[in-house]
């Protein structure tokens, strides 16, 4: 492991050099990596695996659209792709990578197939942590352990494709074999991390469901969405009101703040963007903080759990998510979007 002082906090963190993918294929030699559920982390994952020359599984339920894209993307029914039990049952670390809601609902057909020794992987600590409300108990006699790539399942694959690598998080929850972190080190390696850094399951999901509601993707959205509404009430029009508020975000700061961070990109900016920028940061973290006190609390109590499971089992749950994803993506703002996206060179390069 390497120390790193991440802002006067010294940290282990795990890279390919001090576990090399050719430690990785010597660890995982002897085991089958059944990767469960092919939608959002699943591909990306069992691909990045493959690619590395280990041994890997998918189990999805037969004959739906996810089913069907791990065919397209190579995977053989009856030979690297079965039905979720029939995998499990193959399987010496089993990734479950159903959505959280999933995990609750296959928990029961999926636990008699685990054997001794087994190690029973996440990518996410929430059905353990809210134990008494997903009901997912692992038995005693299997490592349970968790990679938690930060980023989507096609980042996953593209950064991995490109060379680059996503960072993530790891964690031993049980250590039956004697071998769980070496197991855990060698899959985070294998599917593609750039680096491993440790947490634990409740300090993941914690941060996760945190960070995915708030700056992420709630906050973002919404900050977006009453600055947008703002400059349009006051006569700018939608193609400056995007590009102020998203375009010019996306497409150029956001590289700045990726490549050297915040104050780099500054440094980068305009002096009135400078000066502007400084002032009103305190402004809003001051106005937003209570809010992100607010959300960690819920997250704590279980209250986001219960929302999630309530939501994502209601028969009706995808045309509910159709209508409010319809919402975002016929509004004036996100159309304006679509208009200018249309427009940028490599758009038009390729029409």
């Amino acid at each position: 492991m390497a120390k790193i002082d991440f802002g006067g906090v010294i940290e282990d963190v795990t890279t390919s050099e001090e576990f090399p993918m050719d430690k990785a294929r010597d660890v995982l030699k002897d085991e089958t990596v059944a990767v469960l559920g092919y939608g959002v982390q699943g591909p990306g994952q069992a691909m990045n695996m493959r690619d590395n020359d280990i041994r890997v599984i998918v189990g999805q339920r037969k004959g739906g659209q996810s089913w069907k894209k791990a065919i397209d993307d190579g995977f053989v029914p009856g030979e690297t792709l079965f039905p979720l039990e029939d995998a499990a049952e193959r399987g010496t670390i089993i990734q479950f990578l159903v959505s959280d809601a999933g995990q609750a609902a296959t928990w029961p057909k999926i636990r008699p197939c685990l054997k001794e020794g087994d190690a029973l992987f996440f990518s996410h600590g929430f059905s353990i942590v809210y134990q008494e409300q997903t009901r997912v108990n692992p038995p005693e006699n299997v490592d349970v352990i968790m990679v938690a790539p930060k980023g989507s399942g096609r980042t996953v694959r593209s950064n991995f494709l490109a060379g680059s690598g996503i960072n993530s998080s790891y964690a031993v929850f049980q250590d039956y074999t004697g071998r769980a972190k070496e197991r855990t080190l060698a899959i985070g390696i294998a599917l593609g991390s750039g680096y491993l850094f440790p947490t634990t399951f409740l300090n993941e999901v914690h941060s996760d469901l945190v960070g995915e509601r708030g700056v992420l993707m709630g906050c973002l959205a919404g900050v977006m969405e009453a600055q947008y509404t703002i400059l349009r009430k006051h006569g700018h029009t939608p193609s400056e009101a995007f590009n102020e508020t998203v375009e010019e975000l996306t497409q150029s700061l956001i590289r700045l703040v990726a490549e050297n961070g915040m104050d780099w990109m500054y440094e980068n900016c305009s002096t009135t963007a400078q000066r502007g920028a400084l002032d009103w940061r305190h402004k809003f973290r001051d106005a937003v903080a209570p809010l992100f006190e607010k959300l960690y609390e819920s997250v704590v109590s279980g209250e986001e759990t219960r929302i999630v499971l309530k939501a994502n089992s209601a028969p009706d749950y995808m045309e509910k998510l159709r209508k409010e994803l319809d919402e975002i993506r016929l509004s004036e703002m996100w159309k304006a979007g679509t208009a200018v996206r249309s427009l940028r060179p490599e758009r038009r390069s390729q029409q």
